[in-house]
């Protein structure tokens, strides 16, 4: 259903992204944020199905400035070294960049929500509370968050937590509800990573439909 396509961001970086258009009239404009795998087999295939329900979506290829074309379906725990040096070069303020070109290219089709998961739900929060030509946020088990909880996100936002998740615990996530009563903050039966249906390990069918079912509802609330 996707496509392969290349954004332009306002300092003239061109970066790779994923584009996935619905049939007929879209409802509106999604940005999806990638794990920390780049534009992954998992990551595309959300993006389709995101626009199966509607949306054009637009998933930006966000370690490019670290290292041009990066993606990986290794879900071993070799993989996590790279990721180390890869996020020794990432910038959060140009990465900002990043998404602001998401956001325009997925304006053509109206109003916008950005969603992420793991690293695409931190990012998902920071761009809900810095950037604008965003209507909707839902962000994922975003590991970092906290280190951002002073920042007051501009429009409607919910976040997905697992109970089981090692590395954002239950204690952080009451802090994030306790800082921002208006964000809508869910917790499920479930580890990090429990909607990435390609770590069998991780995956929690249940609880990744019941997540996505509330974000689908959410953005047909706030974007149409």
């Amino acid at each position: 259903m996707g496509e392969r396509i290349k954004l332009t961001a306002a300092d003239g970086f061109v970066l790779n992204a994923y584009r996935a258009a619905p049939e007929g009239k879209p409802r509106g404009g999604v940005v999806l944020i990638q794990e920390v795998w780049g534009l992954s087999n998992w990551i595309r295939s959300v993006a389709d199905r995101w626009a199966r329900h509607g949306y054009l979506t637009i998933a930006p290829a966000m370690f490019d400035r670290a290292e041009y074309g990066f993606e990986s379906e290794n879900y071993g725990a070799d993989h996590f070294p790279l990721v180390g040096e890869l996020m020794k070069k990432f910038s959060m303020e140009t990465a900002m960049t990043d998404v602001e070109a998401a956001i325009a290219a997925a304006s053509a089709a109206g109003k916008v929500g950005i969603t992420g998961y793991c690293f695409g739900g931190r990012v998902s929060w920071i761009a809900a509370s810095r950037l604008e030509g965003l209507s909707a946020a839902s962000g994922y088990y975003g590991g970092g968050v906290q280190n951002y909880i002073e920042l007051t996100p501009k429009v409607p936002i919910e976040m997905h937590y697992g109970d089981k998740d090692q590395g954002i615990p239950l204690e952080q996530v009451e802090q994030l509800k306790a800082r921002h009563p208006e964000a809508d903050i869910y917790v499920y039966s479930g580890d990090h990573g429990f909607c990435n249906s390609d770590r069998p390990e991780k995956f929690d069918e249940a609880s990744c439909t019941k997540a996505s079912v509330r974000s689908l509802e959410f953005f047909h609330k706030h974007l149409g």
